[in-house]
């Protein structure tokens, strides 16, 4: 008996002492635990990482760029009808909202045109956003009775914001002569002549095809005092072609008048009078005022002569306070009934003023 009380307290005190190492060891793996040094979790969301990252050393630099966001809001009005168009006029109100965004991007090298400071980067197209292409020609009310030219309420807020003009000081006797010069037949001399004659100053829209082959008669637009506006290179309909190739039609016209005579264009004249919304918005932010007309006639055919009468007849009746008169210089007509309309205007009481 006493035997076997003597081995029951011996299997206790193992127990005991098997208990007692037990809870050394845990105590031991639990201190352990807690006081073990975790790596940092990368921010790799796919592998992670066991090791720290080392110090990234590369320069990176850091560009501010602030874009434009334009958004047009359109109030659709009643079509206009005239004798010779049929046109639907639209309220056009632009909002522009100034974005700050930063990138870690290296900036692109600026082009060759940016260090032109008479000519805004090409970068400034990013400005134009979502604007109506809409394609206009431009057209008048006419009238007989020597009165100032209406146009359609419609095309008039939407040429308005855009530095769009078609004619001058409605409450003076003055008239501007505006001349186009896509290509030339023998005429212009004869009209730089007559100009001179009588002290008046006149606007030409040339092209880029007549600045190379008429570098002559360009010296005298700017030589005697005249104004030289642009008319673009090649003469293409401006709502048929994107930013950037309006951008070039003006820019090499200009870079052309910078590099012969230390001077860029101002004024623009849409070739064939057509235009958008779109196209108004790039050349006034390039710097234009563009220029339409207040009276043309169709004197840009050069098979058609009918006389120095007929042309003299046809702005005579026609000429108003503030008039923008557009004439064709391939008008043989033109050419010679230049000096008796400008003697007949005189007579009238007209002054010639440049637009500007």
């Amino acid at each position: 008996m006493a035997g076997k009380k003597k081995r029951k307290k011996n299997q206790f005190e193992r127990n005991v002492l098997i208990a007692v190492v037990l809870l050394v060891l845990v105590a031991g793996l639990v201190t352990y635990l807690f006081n073990l040094d975790f790596p940092e979790i990368s921010d790799d969301p796919i592998i992670g990482s066991t090791t720290k990252e080392t110090e990234d050393t590369t320069t990176t630099s850091v560009t501010t760029v602030t874009t434009t966001v334009v958004t047009t809001e359109t109030t659709t009005q009643k079509p206009v009808t005239t004798e010779t168009s049929k046109v639907t006029t639209s309220e056009i109100t632009t909002k522009e909202t100034t974005v700050s965004v930063t990138t870690s991007e290296t900036p692109k090298e600026t082009s060759k045109q940016a260090e032109d400071p008479n000519f805004a980067d090409r970068s400034i197209l990013e400005k134009v956003g979502d604007v109506s292409n809409k394609k206009y020609s431009w057209w008048y009310y006419p009238n007989n009775e020597n009165k100032p030219t209406q146009i359609d309420p419609g095309i008039a807020r939407i040429i308005a914001p855009y530095n769009g003009i078609y004619i001058g000081e409605t409450d003076e006797k003055v008239l501007y002569l505006t001349f186009d010069e896509g290509y030339e037949m023998g005429y212009t001399a004869s009209i730089l002549d007559t100009l001179k004659k009588h002290d008046v100053k006149a606007v030409f829209f040339i092209t880029g095809y007549y600045l190379d082959k008429n570098q002559d008669l360009v010296d005298r637009m700017v030589n005697e005092g005249h104004i030289v506006g642009n008319h673009s290179v090649s003469h293409p309909s401006f709502p048929d072609i994107d930013n950037d190739k309006i951008y070039d039609e003006l820019y090499n016209l200009d870079k052309k008048m910078v590099e012969r005579y230390g001077f860029r264009t101002r004024l623009f004249r849409p070739p064939s009078g057509e235009y958008s919304e779109r196209t108004l918005m790039i050349t006034d932010m390039l710097g234009y005022k563009t220029v339409f007309w207040s009276f043309a006639y169709d004197d840009w055919y050069t098979d058609k002569i009918r006389g120095a009468n007929y042309a003299y007849e046809k702005v005579m009746s026609n000429i108003h306070n503030g008039a923008v008169l557009l004439l064709h210089a391939v008008s043989k007509d033109n050419a010679e009934a230049l000096d008796s309309i400008i003697t007949a205007c005189k007579e009238k009481g007209y002054t010639f003023k440049l637009l500007n």
